[in-house]
């Protein structure tokens, strides 16, 4: 089963992707409207056969911000999107970027995916 795993932002989304029992990243979406996002997240599962999404969801405003957006989601496409809990999985990311030695622009520009990766292996695990 192929699974696309989202980390939602206001201004991009990370994304990752699993075909096994192993998470990857896999892309960072920039946009300006949901719009963009849903039709751009549509693209990526037809193109990888995505059979399962599953959106990151942490605490307070931003984790209110990313269930409207699975909801949204959900409208939008015709597999399952479930929500997973994400709390600190972007500075887990970063803490495991600096830790590999990545730069800071680089680690810039793939916190997201990396946390759209963390985010769906811990999904993943949790439903092995």
């Amino acid at each position: 089963m192929t699974i696309l795993g989202i980390d939602w932002g206001e201004a991009k989304i990370g994304l990752a992707i699993a075909t096994a029992a192993v998470a990857e990243p896999y892309a960072v979406i920039r946009f300006r409207t949901i719009e963009e996002v849903f039709e751009n997240v549509a693209k990526v599962v037809q193109v990888e056969q995505v059979e399962k999404v599953v959106v990151g969801v942490s605490e307070g405003r931003s984790g209110e911000e990313a269930k409207d957006f699975s909801l949204g989601l959900r409208k939008k496409l015709t597999i399952p999107v479930e929500t997973f809990d994400e709390t600190l999985s972007t500075q887990e990311a970063q803490k495991l970027a600096i830790e590999a030695g990545i730069k800071r622009k680089k680690r810039k520009d793939l916190d997201d995916t990396f946390a759209a990766a963390l985010v769906l292996q811990s999904y993943l695990d949790s439903h092995a």
